[in-house]
């Protein structure tokens, strides 16, 4: 076949397609220069966001069991509203810890010191376990917060510390559990980042005792003296290492402290127990909130929207978390 030279525009319209083709080709050389400058920095970006999220989310120890963060000797594990709970033995006491999905950074802990399974939902423990923080328990039974009682949970926090929770946690009294959770706190400050009671025993002259306006409750108030080592009633009433007597430990540690009551509670008066603990407790100069439940009683305990109280803790997280 002969061959036939393009007429003149053909040519004219190939030159400019192998302009055009050019200068796509320089544009997208000069982008990828520019790329491969930037490509150190994007990297080091990139290891810092990574770094900063497994800082907020630990991941699971490789080998523990069933990839879990804790473990004890002789542990058995089942769930709890969902959540893995390991199940021990320490100072002869049967004790729990509920392990969050996803512990956050520092291992932020809860406990319950009495009661652990009552009003749990309006508590605030389980949306806290979403956010990351373990919750415990140890049973040292019906001992009022005694100084028997008190060595079981100075055992106990060895042992949840020991395996690298924090040093410092949330501490929740409920009724009774207020005189627990108050006598430990002032005999260890330095473990304590807040406290939470709802409608706390402050004074057991108060209940058990029943020596207010209280019901009270001769059996448990017999009890008491006895697991106190009173040798008698008067014993019991001239004791001053109630609540409401201990208060100048935390306050110099700076714990704050958040109450839930019922203002008709005829169990555990306010009057006698979380009235005396707010007015000295800012005399003091610490830092206190109660939460007022307007016609109710004892029970429930908690709130219908434990929100509050969640953001309370939460607001302490960084006092929870190891160093």
């Amino acid at each position: 076949m002969d061959f036939v030279p393009k007429p003149p525009h053909r040519q004219r319209w190939v030159l400019c397609d192998f302009c055009k083709l050019s200068a796509v080709v320089a544009i997208g050389l000069a982008f990828l220069s520019l790329l491969l400058e930037s490509a150190p920095a994007l990297v080091a970006q990139s290891v810092t966001q990574s770094e900063a999220f497994k800082f907020d989310i630990q991941e699971p120890k490789i080998g523990a069991s069933n990839q879990s963060l804790v473990s004890w000797p002789g542990e058995k594990m089942d769930q709890w509203h969902g959540f893995t709970r390991h199940t021990f033995t320490v100072d002869g006491c049967a004790a729990w810890v509920v392990e969050p999905k996803r512990p956050a950074a520092g291992n932020p802990w809860t406990w319950c010191m009495e009661f652990p399974d009552a009003f749990t939902e309006r508590t605030g423990v389980l949306q806290l376990l979403d956010q990351g923080f373990f919750h415990l328990h140890i049973k040292v039974g019906n001992t009022f917060g005694c100084p028997a009682a008190q060595k079981h949970f100075d055992a106990f926090y060895q042992a949840i510390t020991a395996q690298g929770l924090a040093k410092k946690g949330a501490l929740i009294g409920v009724s009774r559990g207020g005189l627990y959770a108050y006598n430990w706190a002032a005999r260890n400050p330095d473990k304590v980042a807040c406290l939470y009671g709802d409608a706390p025993v402050c004074d057991f002259k108060s209940w058990p005792g029943g020596k207010g306006k209280g019901k009270g409750s001769p059996k448990d108030w017999a009890a008491l003296i006895k697991d106190y080592g009173f040798t008698n009633e008067a014993e019991a009433l001239v004791y001053r290492q109630n609540p409401v007597d201990e208060l100048d430990p935390l306050a110099a540690a700076h714990i704050p402290l958040l109450h839930v009551i019922g203002d008709a509670d005829d169990v555990v008066p306010v009057a006698e127990n979380t009235a005396i603990v707010e007015k000295r407790y800012q005399q003091l100069g610490g830092e206190i909130k109660v939460i007022h439940k307007p016609g109710v009683s004892h029970h429930p305990h908690g709130l219908d929207d434990p929100t509050p109280l969640v953001n309370f803790i939460i607001s302490h997280k960084a006092k929870t978390s190891a160093p």
